[in-house]
């Protein structure tokens, strides 16, 4: 226990000094109740040599044992060994490490740190131009943003807090935004696309049904943009560690910067690989021919996306030193907590997913297709796996707002009720005669107070009230996509 216990609280030493991504921060200890309260193994001859003194020294010492190790009491031999400084024991040899833990002073409280409040330099600041228009800028002493709002100075975001309005140099200051901290989500919306991403809505549903807490170890694949791997490592940390494979290696570059930009970096190891198995590199006469990168843009369905399959036989040719072909998670057996696979062929990945699962840990797969579910399906119950489970989300946004809307005019008695002088009036208002409704008053000046919503000469008062309308947006953020979801079994097959 004294082994996992530190292992959690050790700092991370290459995380930056600059955090972007405010999970990503160490946590904070300090004093607690249990950290205060002095428990700790005390030498059975603490209170002298009397036998009812060793025996209060030696409930003591069990007590602590409860209180601080519960079921992860040592053997019963060593529960009564009597440690006066922690360090030894009677016989001068080294206590386990059961005993070491049995000292209140390791048992900090740990708290997530205060989120950062000010924009410093080199942090990234998500820009809110609209309720659909977001972008994302790293804050650089003497840069500017533009957009067709105007012209926005860097130096007017630093120092300034999230969530504040900065209005344009140009324009007469006309021009504004909105400055907001970073977040998975709002990273979501505002990075730049190299392949199809995972999206809010099937991203909760992920991390739900994979069951992830903090502290696991969990594999992905593929990469893409790093969506849902900003999504799962903010579920991880703090000491959890995400293995996330990409099959292109430009993409797989391009990822880790970002990770590391953003400071999560210690939280994540990114791997140019293809877990499914299969040879992506092209043969030596097309990679003579092929001199510079195809554009990301041209492939941006491909590997972390899940739609395009000949995307990797072109960006892998000019990056061939971490792929070896073979496939798999490269961590041993039984190893990760959950896999999540947005892959255009998952099944070809399930038998190395099965491998690597510890018993009754989680997977999940990500296919816009349902021919590509029911081959999923099929090679996860081959590879034991049970409680299979298929869903499909899609997210639909509504515009709420006050608007001012017309009351319709006042109408009459029905006609089959109608009284002579109301027929009358009627009658001559079809007409086009000047009337007098009969509700009407005629003021000693000679003018008429008309009811509201009445009509006089042809002129109709408008009457308006604010009622509360929603309408849907034309666009529903997200793609058609099946998610799979099972319990690896006991049987881990190669």
């Amino acid at each position: 226990m004294d082994h996992l216990l530190r292992r959690e609280t050790r700092p991370h030493e290459d995380t930056p000094t600059t955090q972007i991504m405010d999970f990503g921060r160490p946590l904070i200890y300090t004093s607690g109740i249990v950290s205060k309260s002095g428990i700790r193994l005390v030498p059975e001859n603490h209170l002298g040599d009397d036998p009812l003194d060793v025996q209060c020294c030696q409930a003591a010492n069990e007590a602590a044992i409860d209180l601080l190790l519960g079921n992860n009491r040592p053997p019963p031999s060593k529960t009564t060994v009597a440690v006066s400084n922690n360090t030894e024991n009677n016989d001068g040899n080294t206590p386990s490490s059961a005993l070491v833990a049995l000292d209140c002073t390791q048992y900090t409280e740990r708290h997530l740190p205060p989120p950062t409040r000010h924009i410093r330099p080199g942090d990234l600041v998500v820009i809110f131009e609209s309720f659909n228009d977001l972008n994302f800028v790293y804050a650089k002493p003497g840069d500017i943003f533009s957009n067709r709002n105007g012209h926005f100075h860097h130096n007017d975001f630093i120092g300034k807090p999230y969530g504040c309005k900065i209005r344009s140099h140009n324009m007469d200051g006309l021009g504004f935004l909105y400055l907001l901290r970073p977040t998975p989500e709002l990273w979501t919306r505002s990075l730049p696309h190299r392949t199809q991403i995972v999206h809010e809505l099937d991203a909760s549903m992920i991390i739900h049904y994979l069951e992830l807490r903090p502290n696991m170890i969990v594999c992905e694949s593929g990469t893409g943009s790093g969506a849902m791997s900003h999504a799962i490592l903010r579920s991880i940390a703090p000491c959890g560690k995400l293995h996330t494979y990409e099959f292109n290696g430009m993409r797989a570059t391009k990822a880790k910067k970002e990770f590391v930009e953003h400071g999560i970096g210690h939280l994540v190891q990114v791997y140019h690989r293809d877990v499914c198995g299969k040879v992506t590199l092209l043969n030596n006469t097309t990679k003579k021919q092929c001199k510079l990168p195809i554009d990301l843009a041209s492939t941006s369905n491909g590997g972390g996306g899940g739609d395009d399959d000949n995307a990797a036989t072109t960006n892998d040719a000019l990056v061939v030193d971490n792929d070896d072909g073979r496939g798999g998670f490269l961590l041993g057996q039984a190893k990760a907590h959950a896999i999540f696979l947005d892959l255009p062929e998952p099944w070809l990945a399930v038998p190395h997913a099965a491998y690597t699962l510890r018993p009754n840990g989680r997977i999940g797969t990500y296919s816009p297709c349902v021919e590509q579910t029911q081959r999923t399906c099929a090679a996860l119950r081959q590879h034991g796996f049970h409680s299979l489970r298929t869903v499909e989300a899609r997210l639909q946004e509504y515009f709420v707002s006050e608007v001012d809307m017309e009351c319709p005019p006042f109408t009459c008695t029905p006609p089959n009720i109608m009284t002579d002088a109301v027929l009358s009036v009627e009658k001559a208002r079809i007409n086009g005669e000047a009337v007098v409704p009969i509700s009407s008053k005629v003021t000693d000046n000679g003018v008429v107070d008309l009811p509201v919503g009445r009509e006089d000469n042809g002129k109709k008062r408008k009457v308006t009230n604010k009622i509360l309308c929603a309408r849907p947006f034309s666009q529903m953020r997200g793609h058609t996509a099946y998610l799979t979801f099972a319990t690896a079994g006991n049987i881990n097959k190669v």
